[in-house]
């Protein structure tokens, strides 16, 4: 029994002074160790800009009248075709049944006008014979016509084509008639459809600007209505900064709240600079669901024109503060850490961020400091830089 207390007692000792010899072992374990990268980059310059759809249109009126139909309100969405507006047509209505009897009244006179061509081929009105006894008929057609046409006094077939011609005339003008009143209800149909705003492709109704009862006049601006499952972010680029930029290229952006960082993709750089402010308008894609429209954005455009960016990075989780002074904690030869205040910079991808002072590349630093990590701010060791 009580050699077991003492062998007992010396490990415990044995642990103890292995503890006391190697502290910084000790300290170091809480937390893995990191290299101090350099990075090697472009500086990027933070432009603002606002969050758009990427289709909005602005439904106007195109007629006078009082607003009949509302589909909904702002944030309702519809399918593409789907009735969003509707003014009051009830006098174009009336106006397209008096075009369909004036239509009706043209088509009977074009068949009347074929009748009576046909009838003019078979039975030409030349060759009627007048009215009167049957002495003087038989006269008329033994005697009288054949020598008005042997002394040239009359002309049958000349009459005949004449009565040819003019028949087929009445079916020209009829038939140009039917045409004009097809054409002008056509127009008709057409202004009854600018009454009904249909829309134009799957959406939101994103603002209204009247009521159902409103008098409204052509132009007057109806409902704003945007696809707002698609979401861009547009920005006004220098243009010095146009050059380092293509369709297709990958960036960073921080969007309201919070900032938070999401890749976008450049969609479109229009190709005309803003002669006034000097300024290229770009648009860049956003990933789906992480912002709305008209919320403001920070895009990150890379600036090839600055010098090139050479500072130290580190992790995020890396820093800790005290108040508002980032410190790290820094491995000395004997993997001892030492708390070391430093400057951080703009936050970078991966969850690194980068250091303006305090840290040069190639030091060890703990990634991830626990809690058991301790130091004392007293004890910092003051920055080299």
């Amino acid at each position: 029994m009580g050699t077991k207390m003492k062998s007992a007692s010396a490990a415990c000792m044995l642990a103890l002074a292995v503890a006391a010899a190697l502290p910084g072992v000790a300290l170091a374990g809480a937390g893995e160790s990191f290299v101090v990268q350099q990075a090697q980059g472009a500086p990027t310059v933070s432009l603002g800009g606002t969050v758009v759809p990427y289709k909005e249109v602005t439904l106007a009126a195109q007629l006078p009248g009082r607003v009949t139909y509302l589909a909904g309100r702002e944030g309702d969405a519809f399918d593409e075709d789907k009735l969003l507006v509707a003014i009051g047509d009830e006098e174009l209505v009336a106006k397209r049944r008096a075009m369909l009897a004036q239509m009706a009244s043209a088509d009977a006179q074009l068949r009347n006008a074929g009748v009576q061509y046909t009838r003019e081929l078979y039975s030409p009105r030349s060759r009627n014979a007048p009215g009167g006894m049957g002495l003087p008929n038989l006269f008329d057609q033994m005697f009288t016509r054949p020598v008005e046409s042997f002394i040239g006094e009359r002309d049958r077939g000349a009459e005949f084509s004449a009565d040819v011609y003019a028949s087929g005339v009445q079916i020209q003008e009829a038939q140009s008639g039917m045409m004009r009143l097809q054409a002008e209800l056509q127009a008709l149909d057409s202004k009854i459809r600018d009454a009904r705003s249909i829309a134009p492709f799957d959406g939101v109704i994103v603002k209204k600007f009247v009521e159902v009862g409103d008098t409204v006049q052509p132009g007057q601006p109806l409902l704003n209505y945007a696809d707002v499952g698609y979401l861009q972010v547009e920005v006004d680029v220098p243009a010095r900064l146009r050059p380092g930029l293509r369709e297709g290229q990958m960036l960073q952006a921080e969007i309201d709240p919070a900032n938070r960082r999401v890749p976008i993709r450049v969609a479109q750089i229009f190709p005309m600079a803003d002669p006034q402010r000097h300024t290229v308008k770009i648009k860049f894609d956003l990933p789906q669901g992480v912002s709305e429209p008209g919320m403001y954005a920070k895009v990150l455009v890379p600036d090839f024109n600055a010098p090139a960016r050479s500072s130290p990075v580190i992790p995020k989780s890396a820093v800790r503060y005290n108040g508002s002074l980032p410190g790290v904690y820094v491995l000395t030869e004997s993997g001892e850490p030492q708390l070391r205040l430093i400057r951080v910079g703009e936050a970078l991808d991966g969850g690194f961020i980068s250091v303006l002072s305090g840290l040069r590349p190639g030091e060890r630093i703990l990634s991830d400091p626990g809690p058991r990590v301790t130091a004392g701010w007293a004890k910092g060791v003051s920055p080299d830089r």
